[in-house]
């Protein structure tokens, strides 16, 4: 993966642009070659992550593999029988990856991580095809999301693709059984994850860091028939902020939405639809992107999702994968429907809504995979959409279609990315 596909944010702060540069330059300077807008540090010859010289230490106590939709594959406590674990300090780099049993992490409780929220992560599946094969989905953008949100944050860089041969191992060696051939169509869900760990207290950039890579037992989330219900934020409600975090997949993006989260839920919905500012900007729903189809007024079809421009969204790869698909297959069908990103308003979409443009809405992403919306909540109004028996409108649906097709193998391409079982 060339360094040109991890662009260094642009932002409002010049500190955080050269801080992230810096720190890129000292902990992954082989990956980066000079290429951080000319900002350069000390020779470092401190060993960089490296995947070639991983440890692996089998389980002498295999678990046993849950079936589908049981409660312990309901509670997202179960997880595989190995994990891969690598350390680095300040003065002595990325040390010896290790694959060894899934079990607990030590932590001071100084440790960084607990008192400055120093700790980001990845949301990735492990496919089993109807093929009989392992894939995963674009794994590349994942690998290279979490660089940013590491440096973002303080935590040390390293070259994606030598975490990408990390993930790929791990699943080799837990796939053949946690995902056997006569369940196709399963999956696993892999978290890696990078915490401080350095155990001094204080306000500064972490010293240690962990990386840990763990795949866990997931039930399914896209919704049935019914769809998703969503809940409209009030004005006082804010998860994101131009020139804030929200571009990263840092945990400090999640933890203050769970209050908001918890009592949508107990209100009978699944999520909130997030908006921001004066105007109500339509922003993510829950911790999945938003997209909209409705009908201009002289009649065109769009499908619309919010702007990576201001940095309050994650850059999804599903979301990615959703707007390439509508551009290559949906712009030159019968429908001809142009894909907009764009700012737009909950006000516009409550326009459409009552005249009968708005089509239908769906969220997008990694746990949630393609749900269709059947209700949103906003005010004293709700807006409820008609869905098909795939718990999509049309268009979302084609998509679905389309991207399953791809993650279980039905269709080849180059977003499926196989491995190869050990």
């Amino acid at each position: 993966m060339a360094p040109s596909a991890i662009p260094i944010p642009s932002t409002t702060s010049s500190l955080e642009k050269e801080g992230i540069a810096r720190s890129l330059e000292k902990t992954a300077p082989s990956f980066t070659n000079g290429s951080t807008n000319g900002i350069t540090s000390s020779d470092s010859t401190l060993p960089e992550l490296d995947a070639s010289s991983l440890k692996t230490t089998l389980t002498q106590n295999p678990q046993p593999v849950p079936l589908p939709d049981s409660p312990e594959v309901l509670a997202q406590k179960t997880c595989t029988d190995h994990m891969i674990t690598c350390s680095w300090t300040l003065t002595t780099g990325w040390q010896t990856p290790e694959l060894k049993p899934y079990g607990p992490l030590t932590l001071m409780p100084t440790a960084s991580v607990l008192h400055y929220a120093t700790e980001c992560f990845e949301g990735m599946k492990l496919y089993r095809g109807y093929d009989g094969r392992l894939r995963l989905f674009r794994p590349q953008l994942n690998c290279a999301r979490m660089l940013l949100s590491s440096a973002r944050i303080a935590l040390p860089g390293f070259n994606p693709d030598e975490l990408l041969k990390l993930i790929v191992k791990l699943c080799a060696t837990d796939g053949e059984k946690w995902l056997p051939k006569e369940r196709p169509g399963s999956f696993l869900y892999i978290r890696p994850t990078m915490i401080a760990n350095d155990p001094a207290l204080g306000v500064q950039k972490p010293k240690e860091a962990l990386l840990y890579i763990i795949l866990a037992c997931f039930p399914r989330m896209d919704k049935g028939q019914e769809g998703m219900k969503l809940l409209a934020s009030k004005d006082d409600m804010v998860r994101a902020w131009p020139g804030g975090f929200g571009f990263a997949k840092v945990g400090a993006n999640y933890g203050p939405t769970l209050i908001c989260q918890g009592e949508a839920r107990a209100r009978g919905y699944d999520q909130i639809l997030w908006l921001f500012g004066p105007e109500s900007s339509v922003t993510e729903a829950g911790a999945s992107n938003f997209f909209i189809v409705w009908k201009t007024r002289v009649g065109q079809t769009q499908l619309v999702t919010a702007p990576l421009s201001e940095r309050i969204i994650l850059d999804g790869v599903t979301r990615r994968s959703v707007l390439q698909l509508a551009r290559e297959r949906l712009s030159g069908s019968d429908d001809n429907v142009e894909v907009v990103e764009r700012k737009f308003n909950f006000s516009e979409m409550l326009e459409a809504y009552d005249e009968g443009r708005l089509l239908e809405c769906f969220v997008a992403g990694t746990a949630f995979f393609i749900s269709g919306v059947g209700e949103i909540g906003w005010k004293d109004r709700s807006l409820t959409f008609k869905l098909n028996e795939d718990g999509c409108g049309r268009y979302a649906g084609l998509i679905k279609a389309s991207l399953k097709n791809i993650m279980y193998g039905k269709q080849a391409h180059e977003w499926g990315y196989v491995v190869e079982e050990n």
